[in-house]
Formats: structure tokens, sequence, C-alpha cells
């Protein structure tokens, strides 16, 4: 079957995202999930009537009430909300061990369990990202000192973090300053983040907006398509330039040129002055201007 390539000149369009939210207990993650456009929440941490402006929950006891799961289950929904990621991998590693006792004993994950989780748990976050959907991961938030600095982390077990962490496309702490719920993308050397679309630090409005979080994801997926955009036309430009380049030949020719390309972006720059190098040419600082070698000899 041949492949399908996108030339650095196609856009690639972002039209979902995974999302994952992290703060302490009781800080107001799941209310603040449910604020994103049609919800559907997966309620592994049997907390969801707790948040007041609960939407659609399914309540899960153990792995088995998803493991059939499939995107056609999940039309009429525009959000999937995972909570806590952390109780969700404790129902995934009970299934394996129950399934598999080689993988594990006394609730313990073997390696080769440990192995399974990570794949497992990818292939199911693969599933609902191919359901086009928007997936927020919420987890707890737990700290560690290293030092006399706090560090916040997710409270999630083993690799799985880290596989938390690669997967999704933005990553946002909610925390209580001067008495108010915020909410912060920032990566700091405490705290995990990812912020694509440069937010500030957000303050939570209360009584929640009823979309708010999902005016936040459309930001963001904006933010992306604008760097996408960017960087096509940057290919773009780049491809135009490289033409250009590979014409000249003169000093003149560089010179007819240079004001023109010190406005260009780095690449560019870069490819002009090795091209003039490759040329034979100097650059002339005191004149301004390229010169043959012979000449600045």
């Amino acid at each position: 079957m041949a492949i399908k390539i996108t030339s650095a000149a196609e856009p690639i369009p972002v039209n979902r995202i995974t999302l994952a939210l992290y703060g302490d207990p009781g800080v107001g993650k799941t209310t603040l999930a449910f604020s994103a456009h049609k919800p559907l929440l997966f309620d592994f941490d049997r907390g969801a009537h707790r948040a007041a402006n609960r939407k659609d929950v399914v309540q899960v006891a153990a792995w088995a009430d998803v493991d059939g799961l499939t995107p056609a289950d999940l039309s009429g929904y525009d959000t999937i909300i995972v909570d806590t990621a952390g109780r969700m991998l404790d129902a995934l590693q009970a299934d394996i061990i129950a399934n598999d006792p080689k993988t594990g004993k006394g609730g313990v994950l073997s390696q080769q369990g440990w192995g399974r989780l990570k794949q497992r748990f990818t292939a199911w976050l693969k599933m609902l990202n191919a359901s086009g959907k928007d997936v927020i991961l919420i987890a707890h938030g737990t700290e560690k000192m290293d030092g006399e600095t706090v560090n916040a982390r997710l409270d999630v077990q083993g690799g799985s973090k880290d596989e938390i962490y690669k997967s999704v496309d933005a990553m946002g702490r909610i925390f209580i300053r001067g008495g108010k719920r915020v909410l912060s993308f920032d990566p700091t050397e405490s705290a995990f983040g990812k912020n694509p679309a440069q937010f500030g630090v957000l303050e939570i409005p209360s009584p929640m907006t009823p979309d708010y979080l999902a005016t936040v994801i459309a930001d963001t997926k904006a933010a992306l398509n604008r760097q996408t955009e960017e960087m096509v036309q940057a290919a773009k430009e780049l491809e135009k330039w490289t033409g250009i380049i590979g014409k000249l030949k003169t000093a003149d020719d560089f010179n007819k040129r240079l004001e023109r390309a010190k406005e260009k972006s780095k690449p560019i720059k870069t490819l002009f002055f090795e091209a003039s190098k490759a040329a034979g040419l100097e650059f002339d600082a005191k004149a301004g201007e390229f010169i043959a070698q012979q000449a600045a000899a």
C-alpha cells in the first residue's frame, strides 16, 4: 500500500487535542472538566457526584466496564474525560493480574506486568484519540521535596506518568492562589506543564462558566493551528529562497539580495551566507557588502 506523505508546504490541521489536568484533591478538577463541550466522564474515582455541574457519567467499578469500548459508543459527545488516570491504571493493573497471574503477585505487577500495563494504557488512549474527540485526563497531584523545593507531580504509578506527559498536547495544574482557583499550563522547575497557547495564569470563574474549559480548549487548538500554518509559510519561504540563492553567482548578485536576505528567518540567512562562501566571496563588514576573496586579499 502506498504511503501518504504530507509535504512541508501542507498544513496539518489540529481538530482534537488531549489535555491533562492535575491538582490537589478538592481543588475542582472534575468541575472544571465538565465545562468542556459535550463531555462524557469515565468515573474511575467514583467522585463525579461531588461536581456542582455534573454531566453524563459512566461509573466504572472494574476494567471490564470499559474494556469493550469503541468509538461508536462515544457518539453524541465531543469530549471524553478520564477521572482519574491514576485510578484507571489501578483498574487496568487489577485486570492484567486477574487474567494472567504471572504478571503480578500480591497485587504488585512484575516487570512483565508493567510492560503490559504500558502497552494496554497506550492502546486504550489511542482508541480514545481515534474517536476524534477531545480527551481530558484528570490526575491527582502529589508533592515531593527536593531539598527546600516542593515539586508538584502527577500522582500516577510507574512509568505511566511519562506516557501521559508524552501523549498530551497541553497540561495544566489547578491550585489555589490568593484564595482563588487558578489554572497554569506553564512548566516550571517545580511543576509539570505544557502551554502551546502561551496562556498566562488563568483565574477559574466561580460559579463555573458552563463552557469555560471548552473555550480554553478551542483557544489551544487555534494556537496549534497557527503554529502549523506558520511552519507551512516558513517552509514555502525557505523553498522560494533556496531557488533564489541557487542562482546567485557573483558578489554583485549577492549584494543585490543582501538587504532582503537580512530581513528573513535565520535558516534563510544561514543558507544565504553559506552560499556566498561557497561562491568564493567574503563579507566586508566595513563596506557592508560581499567582495571576492581575491579582492579581499
